[in-house]
């Protein structure tokens, strides 16, 4: 199939065939329409974009988190679920591990990926400015399981591999 065939069979339509969509097709929430009646940890302030309850989403959950200068959640997991952290503004610092033993900063531009069941605490690394990022879970349900984790008072610091900096970046 030539790829002029492959844009003509995703051309869209307004005809009878088509209308289901427009009102269960795609979905544009604005940024100053975010919903702030979600679970917040002090010093966050988290607003939904994406889930059930706005848009029908059924395998996700996107919105925004802003982290308050010096806060930090406590030590805690999401069970099954993954999670990707985008950096708009400011300094993140993840740590992680089973006595968080393990940290990584991230900057505006930067994605953070936490696996499931593994034990992070989540820094604004600044004494003084916010830190802004956009949050996406695998699952609209809210899940965070405390747990009572004595951290180790100086962290190992793993460096950011990829294809980019093979030999890790800070």
């Amino acid at each position: 199939m030539n790829p002029q065939s492959q844009v003509d069979n995703h051309k869209h339509t307004t005809d009878a065939t088509s209308a289901p969509w427009k009102n269960d097709g795609v979905r544009v929430v604005p940024g100053n329409q975010l919903d702030g009646n979600v679970p917040s940890t002090p010093g966050m302030d988290r607003k939904a974009a994406i889930n059930f309850a706005r848009v029908g989403a059924e395998k996700l959950w996107a919105g925004t988190v802003t982290i308050h200068a010096n806060a930090k959640t406590g030590a805690h997991h999401h069970g099954p679920l993954e999670s990707v952290i985008y950096v708009i503004k400011g300094k993140a610092r993840m740590r992680w591990g089973d006595k968080l033993e393990f940290t990584a900063e991230a900057g505006p531009g930067d994605f953070i990926y936490v696996p499931p069941f593994v034990p992070h605490q989540e820094i604004n690394a600044s004494p003084t400015e916010v830190l802004e990022c956009v949050l996406c879970r695998s699952d609209g349900q809210a899940v965070s399981i405390n747990l009572d984790i004595e951290p180790v008072e100086k962290p190992e610091q793993v460096l950011w591999i990829d294809p980019t900096h093979p030999q890790g970046a800070v």
